[in-house]
């Protein structure tokens, strides 16, 4: 799985009225690759690899998930809403997890987003225990 062309969908293309930064780290992320929410059934559990915690997230739907893996904010999973991936800044890639970038979700105990640290790798554990990376490079099932 991959964002960008995995669901048939052109690659991104520069739009000229966005800035030479924003296109930049539009077509980064088709190249690091990542996952659109959309793409994926309910109960699809993601191995999220952030630079500072492993996170696993159980989705159940329309961006709904089970989280767990940060020690304060979801040291036990909690039903969170996931917003979508950042590049550390204000601008958000809707429903998209991706490697290089932030993801960003909305726990019910907070008020702001909680941003975790850069994603590293993201994986969907196989039924046989095996791990399949999930972006631009995937391993053969």
């Amino acid at each position: 799985m991959r964002g960008g062309s995995m669901r048939g969908e052109p690659m991104f293309m520069p739009h000229p009225n966005l800035g030479d930064d924003v296109n930049g780290n539009i077509v980064q992320s088709e190249i690091e690759g990542g996952v659109f929410l959309e793409g994926l059934p309910p109960d699809t559990v993601l191995q999220i690899q952030t630079q500072h915690h492993s996170y696993t997230a159980l989705l159940l739907g329309e961006g709904v998930a089970l989280i767990s893996g940060h020690p304060e904010y979801c040291p036990d999973p909690v039903q969170v809403t996931i917003a979508g991936s950042t590049w550390g800044g204000s601008m958000l890639k809707v429903r998209f997890i991706g490697r290089g970038m932030h993801l960003e979700f909305h726990h019910p105990g907070y008020a702001t987003p909680i941003v975790t640290s850069r994603i590293q790798e993201i994986r969907e554990p196989i039924r046989s225990g095996s791990k399949r990376r999930i972006g631009r490079v995937t391993a053969a099932d």
